[in-house]
């Protein structure tokens, strides 16, 4: 097999430890991703960020983690994935320091970017390792449990970081990192094996690399800046440094995405006449000739447009229009975590009956009945208890898709390649994820402006509600508590708060859509996938399969 020898020791428990520290690692990432949005708030009055400022807090970490995760995928599988992965917590939590100890704008923009970058190496690396040490039975539970870290952590960032930034200061929402950096340096080092491509070729393809990097790093920054510089024509000045973009009759954003669309391209047939001439490349093509892979991935980024979308909408209605707090939010989106942990625990041996295909596949359904059923509850007066089960619902059901997908696209390819097949299946969540929030934002935006109907409804001059109406849009519903202030500031509070009601259950339904088109588009995955390597296992006789078929 391409690996280095210590992998063949890697048995028994050791490997269980091994992905306890893996799993870690990605926890420690998915978290603070997640905690920054509680945090900002707190960092904007205390730094004086501006508006411009707090937006590229996440959309610099966004834009290097997306568009590196191929890249360190590959130098994953050519140079050593538990060396990359290293590699990657110190840079991780040395950024995160960094973000920390950020005094103005500037540093402060670049050290989250520079976590991004450590971000891009942790990921891909921890799940290529995993592809490569466990087989079978035992492949399935380490991608359940890598699966489910993700859903879990990903529900439980509001919560740590509301707590954290409540209780102590914002700082703490990434000095966090530096224990859990070090419990995760300290077991990587002891337990996991080093892995690599020991039979590929020397080389990097430079070529290939940047490309892929500008493309994404372009597609990447249209998506996320669109709503905020115009899609088209510009809506705000762009300015980086002491560069203005100089046109006023197009935006910065479409241009960005033309050439990052171009570069892609581009990229595709670079790629193609450098595999056909023998040559190394950033990404194999050929690996999209395998089902599973090519079709795992078309779900992948379909059901990444809407499978978060609804949770970030949920913190800003939460606190516009109920009053709660961030910490008080982080509780009630506990109830997603809590559903994601049941799904991983329960997800491998489901997956050993009925097959990783039908496992997802039912984790899907259940995303799309937790989004529909928090869709026709939400309203201006429901509680966190009401909205529990719903959450419980569809954390469930990310546990269980997000776990299964994984092993499913990466079932049939070789471990040689498990870096930069990885990559290519977080690159698609994260591309998935960024179209996602640009529609969601969109979605909620245009909502969002049925508050002027609602307040002239309830009386309020046409005026004065399409003022009302264009402040609640501007903020994201943030300017709803400040109405109460205003004469006649309970109706301005009801009105507004009904339009943003409103606006989340047409978010709902975008979202839920999105889930249920991903679903129908999993039926195209082979029904055994993920299922032909287990031990013991044995396809099913097409008459026993026409018979089991649902």
């Amino acid at each position: 097999m391409n690996m280095v020898p210590d992998q063949a020791a890697m048995t028994g428990k050791k490997r269980w430890v091994a992905l306890l520290f893996l799993a870690l690692g990605v926890a420690m990432i998915i978290l603070d991703a997640t905690v920054v949005n509680v945090a900002i708030p707190t960092m904007v009055q205390d730094l004086g960020l501006s508006t411009n400022d707090a937006e590229w807090i996440n959309a610099a970490y966004s834009l290097t983690f997306a568009s590196l995760l191929i890249f360190f995928g590959r130098l994953a599988d050519r140079f050593g994935r538990k060396l990359l992965f290293i590699i990657g917590v110190i840079v991780f939590v040395g950024a995160s320091i960094l973000v920390a100890a950020s005094d103005n704008a500037g540093t402060l923009i670049a050290a989250r970017a520079l976590q991004g970058v450590g971000g891009a190496m942790i990921l891909p690396s921890s799940l290529s390792v995993i592809n490569a040490v466990f087989v079978g039975k035992a492949r399935a539970v380490a991608f359940a449990v890598w699966g489910g870290t993700i859903g879990g952590m990903a529900a439980l960032g509001p919560l740590v970081g509301g707590w954290l930034t409540t209780y102590y200061s914002w700082h703490w929402a990434f000095l966090i990192n530096l224990p859990i950096g070090l419990i995760v340096l300290i077991g990587v080092f002891i337990v996991v094996p080093e892995t690599r491509d020991v039979t590929g070729r020397k080389g990097i393809d430079v070529p290939g690399t940047i490309l892929v990097t500008l493309g994404l790093v372009g597609v990447v920054f249209a998506l996320i800046e669109g709503q905020r510089y115009g899609w088209w024509v510009p809506t705000e000045q762009f300015a980086i440094g002491g560069w203005d973009w100089p046109s006023t009759s197009i935006s910065i954003a479409p241009v960005a995405g033309l050439l990052g669309l171009i570069a892609l391209i581009t990229m595709l047939f670079v790629e193609n006449a450098r595999s056909k001439a023998g040559k190394i490349v950033v990404l194999d093509l050929k690996l999209f000739r395998i089902k599973s892979f090519g079709a795992g991935n078309a779900v992948a980024v379909i059901v990444s447009l809407g499978e978060f979308g609804l949770l970030f909408a949920i913190p800003l209605f939460l606190q516009a229009t109920r009053g709660y707090d961030a910490l008080q939010t982080g509780v009630i989106l506990l109830a997603l975590a809590m559903g994601s942990f049941a799904a991983s625990g329960a997800g491998a041996s489901l997956a050993q009956r009925f097959g990783p295909v039908r496992v997802l596949q039912l984790g899907m359904v259940l995303e799309v009945i937790g989004i529909v059923g928090l869709g026709i509850m939400l309203s201006t007066s429901i509680t966190g208890w009401q909205m529990a089960p719903w959450l419980f619902i569809y954390g469930m059901g990310v546990g269980f898709a997000t776990a299964q997908l994984t092993g499913v696209i990466l079932s049939e390819v070789p471990v040689a390649e498990s870096g930069s097949a990885s990559a290519v299946q977080s690159t698609s969540r994260q591309v998935g994820a960024a179209i996602g929030t640009a529609i969601i934002g969109t979605t909620l935006i245009i909502g969002l402006q049925t508050t002027t109907t609602e307040l002239e409804d309830r009386g309020v001059p046409a005026e004065q509600a399409q003022q009302i109406g264009e402040a609640v849009a501007g903020s994201a519903g943030q300017a709803i508590p400040a109405l109460a202030q205003q004469p006649d500031g309970q109706v301005l509070v009801e009105g507004a708060s009904q339009g943003f009601a409103n606006a989340i259950k047409t978010v709902a339904w975008v979202a839920g859509g999105f889930v249920f088109l991903g679903l129908l588009t999993s039926f195209t995955l082979p029904k055994n996938a993920a299922r032909v390597e287990s031990e013991g296992y044995e396809p099913p006789k097409k008459d026993e399969e026409s018979a089991n078929a649902p």
